[in-house]
C-alpha cells in the first residue's frame, strides 16, 4: 500500500453520547484508517487541528460483522477507532463545537 498522508488517516469523528461526554475530559474519538499506527494518528491530529498537542492515543480494532444475503455469507468492512487525549494546555478541536 502507498504511504499514508495525514489527511488520509483521520476519516471522520465518532458522534455518540459516550464520545460527546468524553470531550469534557479533552478526549476525542475518530474513525481512522485501519493500517494507521498510533504515531501516525498523533501526527495527523496535530497537523489537521492547529494548536493541539496530543498526550496519548488509544486505538480499537473492530472486525466486520457477518451478513447474509440468501445462501451467501460475507462480512462488512472492518473499522478502527482512535481515542485521542489532548494535553491540558492544548486548544480544543473546533469541529466539535456547537454539537
Amino acid at each position: 500500500m502507498a504511504a499514508l498522508e495525514y489527511y488520509d488517516i483521520i476519516q471522520k469523528p465518532v458522534l455518540t453520547e459516550k464520545s460527546m461526554n468524553m470531550m469534557g475530559e479533552k478526549k476525542y474519538t475518530f474513525f481512522v484508517h485501519p493500517e494507521a499506527n498510533k504515531t501516525q494518528i498523533k501526527e495527523a491530529v496535530e497537523k489537521m487541528f492547529d494548536g493541539t498537542k496530543v498526550a496519548k492515543v488509544n486505538t480499537l480494532n473492530a472486525q466486520g460483522k457477518k451478513r447474509r444475503r440468501g445462501m451467501t455469507i460475507g462480512f462488512t468492512a472492518k473499522t478502527k477507532k482512535a481515542v485521542v487525549t489532548l494535553t491540558e494546555d492544548s486548544k480544543d478541536i473546533e469541529i466539535f463545537q456547537g454539537l
